[in-house]
């Protein structure tokens, strides 16, 4: 199951809007036109322009919307982001939601730009994972690319990661082996990974055929050198599990091709946006 006919956007502003926008209805004239401009309240990385427009557009269709700073562009305080004109009704009915998408979306693309300047290292690549939060995921890892941050699989239906419960399930190497080369004939594209816990895993993973990525998972950086000292053919490693902001460019060092970090999506602060108002255009 995909997230086809899932839409984000209208389920936001119907959770704000409900039955109507009774404060604006009731103190704004109807024609009364406005202009607006979302400024950033603080320093960070922009991301989410084009779900804001969306949401603009969703409530008014006419209403004038012009970016001025793209999706993975710095922000310092004071920056307009966009500008808007139209009904002023519009404008106000749809600022909770355009900002709040924004914020979180900036907020996520900050958190990536500060992992990847803090791995130091342009070979490895800075992944997310799937603890996204939920039904937005799409702009979640649009917003981690904007940051300079790489996607890892969307969902459970375009990549095989075998985790420790499924290692659980599967009885032993050479079942994992079987398992492997039944998918590999159902879906010769799809990439699979291994999740490994230790190095007596990971020798044995790199025995099997088939695996594209082997995870290891909760390794110390002398461990995850050791795991990829054992390279012998095409197969990439990831690193994952206990890495923040100031252990991140040690574990870049190590050598590993991929270090996921959940905290992207799950533990972003959000970025402090503003939009203000004038009468007329």
């Amino acid at each position: 199951m995909t997230s086809r006919g899932h839409d984000p956007i209208a389920i936001a502003l119907a959770e704000d809007i409900g039955d109507g926008d009774i404060t604006s209805v009731t103190f704004v004239p109807e024609h009364l036109r406005a202009s607006a401009r979302v400024l950033a309240r603080e320093k960070g990385i922009i991301a989410g322009t084009s779900v804001a427009t969306k949401v603009f557009r969703r409530v008014d269709k006419d209403l004038q919307i012009a970016v001025l700073r793209k999706d993975g562009e710095e922000l310092a305080p004071g920056d307009i982001v966009m500008e808007i004109k139209g009904k002023a009704r519009s404008l106000l009915t749809a600022e909770r939601v355009a900002l709040n998408f924004l914020q979180r979306l900036s907020g996520i693309a900050t958190l990536t730009h500060q992992f990847v300047q803090a791995a130091a290292n342009s070979r490895v690549k800075i992944i997310d994972t799937r603890k996204t939060t939920p039904g937005l995921r799409q702009f979640e890892k649009a917003a981690v690319l904007a940051g300079g941050g790489k996607n890892h699989r969307f969902g459970l239906y375009d990549m095989v990661l075998v985790k420790d419960n499924h290692l659980a399930m599967t009885p032993g190497v050479s079942g994992l082996a079987q398992k492997i080369r039944e998918i590999r004939k159902a879906h010769p594209k799809m990439k699979i990974e291994l999740e490994a816990d230790n190095l007596e895993q990971v020798r044995a993973f790199m025995e099997v055929p088939g695996v594209d990525i082997i995870l290891l998972d909760n390794m110390t950086p002398a461990l995850l050198r050791e795991a990829v000292a054992m390279r012998n053919n095409h197969i990439k490693f990831e690193a994952s599990g206990g890495i923040n902001l100031k252990n991140v460019r040690r574990v870049a060092a190590t050598g590993v091709d991929y270090i996921s970090v959940g905290a992207l999506t799950h533990s972003a602060q959000a970025i402090d946006f503003s939009l203000e108002m004038t009468h007329g255009e």
